[in-house]
């Protein structure tokens, strides 16, 4: 049997170059997730339900990086979270929120309290007919009086296509904060508003669609609802569909993407694996993008439960031969093991472990001996799989399920974007020391060189 020698991360070390890059601030770090969706920075936070909400998404995104929602959850939970991502930051907010001239301020409060958005256009039959918001009903205690009592009539309005330039100037002129737009027809199609306008400005580097939007993506799984379950997100936006599954080799998964690819235009990322012939299956059934990596993970046990897997980076190394984008899974604990990832042919590097127990990663912050700490686990752990089931209303048995992830208290470590910027820093710095203006040309420029034991203590991964 012929045994192949194999590296991860801290086995190797990069080799520096002579470089012409003065600063770290002249790399461009852009690369591509898909064909079609390029980010600033090749970050994606993980499709785990302790790491990627709507409001790790929606950092992610901002920052130039994407986040992908988890599927550990019913339907419309999952599609709802791609609807609030893509309400964030867009200075055009398509499908805006809207209310009936016959709807009880009552129904209005509950609305207010499930969305957190405190003003709505009034429509009836599509037209619009006024527009209410909280200095509407700031001081109302009758709760069955009628919207159509309360709102406001005469409401400025563009129509759709408007120019952001100038809905700034009737936003300025009118004195007003929102911008109904209608079409031909009269007819609400969107909204503007002077808060989203600031916002959409403020952010240069945001991944964003054609239409100004954060992209996001979502996951679906191989059961019997994917395909429900990724229309629904394409209906609520969603830009890309990741079949996430913990062996990608199944040929269920490969068939799940050629259905999604032939019934859907979507991007669609498929994964895992870690080998360059479970790339090119996946790349056969239509995948735009794969992920690699089979237990690296740091809350992930296949290695250990099943005695299978792949030394990260010649996983990476191996699968980048295919000629689509790769996706590198798993195994990042710093920003060398970062820089290195990317070196070794990675298009993008997923975290999870990195960032959970932050400020944006779902979850309460729970102390114990009085440090705080949040709550982090492996999609294959026991209770992440008894929690889809009672979320699903699944009927399975816990007792014959061998868990393949784990789970445990992470220490509460503050915002994600500070590790994002860190992990960022280390990436640029790596590319001026290879004389690389952008990933490509760090690529290009990479050598490994292998580590000894002493090399290992000497580099302090020891």
């Amino acid at each position: 049997m012929d045994i192949k020698e194999l590296f991860t991360f801290d086995d190797v070390l990069l080799v520096p170059r002579v470089s012409r890059v003065s600063s770290r601030k002249d790399v461009d770090t852009s690369s591509n997730l898909t064909p079609e969706i390029r980010l600033s920075i090749p970050i994606m936070s993980s499709n785990m339900d302790t790491v990627t909400e709507a409001v790790m998404a929606i950092a992610m995104a901002k920052n130039g990086g994407v986040g992908a929602i988890h599927r550990f959850s019913t339907i419309e939970e999952e599609a709802e979270q791609v609807r609030k991502v893509k309400r964030e930051q867009s200075a055009v907010i398509g499908r805006p929120y809207s209310v009936s001239p016959y709807s009880t301020f009552a129904e209005i409060k509950k609305f207010v309290d499930e969305t957190n958005i405190t003003s709505f256009p009034v429509v009836d039959r599509g037209k619009l007919v006024g527009i209410i918001t909280k200095r509407d009903f700031q001081f109302e205690k009758d709760e069955k009086k009628l919207v159509k009592d309360l709102m406001t009539k005469d409401v400025i309005t563009a129509r759709v296509g408007i120019s952001i330039q100038d809905a700034k100037k009737i936003l300025t002129r009118e004195k007003i904060e929102k911008l109904p737009l209608l079409d031909s027809k009269g007819k609400l199609v969107g909204m503007m508003t002077a808060k989203d306008i600031r916002i959409a400005e403020s952010y240069s580097n945001a991944s964003k669609d054609k239409n100004g939007r954060l992209i996001v993506g979502a996951s679906v799984g191989i059961g019997s609802d994917y395909l429900e379950r990724t229309k629904a997100l394409i209906e609520a936006e969603a830009d890309f569909i990741v079949v996430d599954v913990a062996n990608g080799y199944l040929q269920k998964t490969a068939d799940a993407v050629r259905s999604i690819k032939k019934t859907f235009n979507v991007q669609v990322i498929a994964g895992n694996v870690a080998t360059k012939e479970g790339v090119e299956n996946l790349k056969r059934a239509g995948a735009d993008s794969i992920k690699v990596g089979i237990g690296p993970g740091g809350a992930c046990l296949t290695r250990t439960v099943a005695g299978v897997g792949y030394p990260q980076l010649s996983a990476i190394i191996e699968c980048s031969k295919s000629g689509i984008p790769i996706i590198a899974d798993g195994g990042i604990t710093k920003s060398a093991d970062f820089a290195k990832a990317m070196a070794g042919c990675a298009d993008i590097v997923m975290i999870g472990s990195l960032i959970a127990g932050t400020d944006e990663s779902p979850g309460s912050i729970v102390t114990k001996s009085n440090s705080n700490y949040k709550f982090y686990r492996g999609m294959a752990s026991v209770n992440a799989f008894a929690s889809k089931a009672l979320k699903l209303d699944e009927d399975v048995d816990i007792g014959g399920y061998t868990p393949e992830g784990t789970e445990m208290l992470i220490p509460y470590k503050g915002s994600a974007i500070k590790i994002i910027n860190n992990l960022v820093g280390g990436l640029r710095s790596a590319m001026t020391y290879l004389g690389a203006a952008n990933i490509e040309e760090f690529r290009k420029n990479a050598r490994f060189v292998k580590l000894t034991e002493a090399g290992k203590r000497e580099s302090k991964y020891l």
